[in-house]
């Protein structure tokens, strides 16, 4: 992995504690994320990932705790606001509308940039129509580099499943996020799938300068790809650090090999 320059902290996590009902699903976890890194969030099946990254885009509301982004306090902000602000996300359970082209469906990660209004939009004059051009020429950059040209076209229903993955990171880019949020972005893939993920995500870091919170299961790929993890267990932070101190963290062993349970 080439030498990249990791700037100063742009997302800072403070102190995030979330209950539902009596359920407790973070307790006081807290840890940053750097400009142009690309940051893990791991840990066993129910730790509290997805609930994070809820937290952190704008779908649960903490009840306890502050998540700044650039300086600015996320407090009472929806997903669409945390988004307008530039932070964009994946899910782990594919959101594709799957009877629309490919390039349809990136381009509705564009929404957010369009300035005209719905009138020209559907008229496609004047000021609407240059930009129009504009998104598709941006929307065409990513299908390139996704390198799924040949599928443009194709309603995304009809894709395998390791391309259907590759068009929702395609239309989380059409946001030109600075921080995305990829949610399990390997799950469910064979092999060759998950090197190639693992190539498009490093490059979305190089190329695109974005930065990345990724949570993922498979290690091998967490530890190959990731500047520092957070592990997280039964909603509290175990470990943090870079891949080498995480992987030697008594507790993150024993919470991975389960003998502290």
């Amino acid at each position: 992995m080439s030498k990249k320059q990791v700037g100063d902290v742009i997302l800072d996590v403070n102190n995030i504690s979330l209950r539902f009902g009596g359920v407790k699903a973070l307790t006081d976890i807290s840890f940053n994320v750097k400009e142009h890194e690309i940051r893990a969030i791991i840990g066993p099946n129910g730790a509290g990932k997805s609930s994070m990254l809820n937290c952190i885009n704008g779908v649960y509301t903490p009840q306890e705790g502050t998540i700044t982004f650039r300086g600015k306090t996320f407090k009472g902000m929806n997903s669409r606001q945390v988004a307008e602000m530039g932070v964009a996300r994946t899910f782990q359970n594919l959101a594709l509308f799957k009877g629309m082209s490919v390039i349809d469906n990136i381009m509705s990660g564009r929404n957010l940039r369009i300035k005209s209004n719905i009138f020209l939009q559907a008229l496609r004059i004047g000021p609407a129509q240059r930009e129009e051009e504009e998104h598709r020429e941006f929307v065409e950059r990513i299908i390139d580099f996704l390198e799924i040209q040949a599928y443009r076209k194709t309603p995304v229903g009809q894709l395998p499943y390791g391309l259907q993955k590759r068009v929702d990171l395609g239309r989380a880019l059409a946001m030109e996020p600075q921080v995305l949020l990829l949610d399990e972005p390997m799950a469910g893939m064979n092999v060759e799938e998950k090197q190639d993920m693992s190539r498009f995500v490093l490059d979305v870091n190089d190329e695109f300068g974005t930065t990345i919170v990724l949570i993922e299961h498979d290690m091998g790929v967490v530890m190959d790809i990731s500047d520092r993890v957070v592990v997280l267990d039964y909603g509290k932070k175990i470990g943090d650090g870079t891949p080498d101190e995480v992987r030697s963290n008594e507790d993150v062993i024993s919470a991975y090999l389960g003998t502290s349970h």
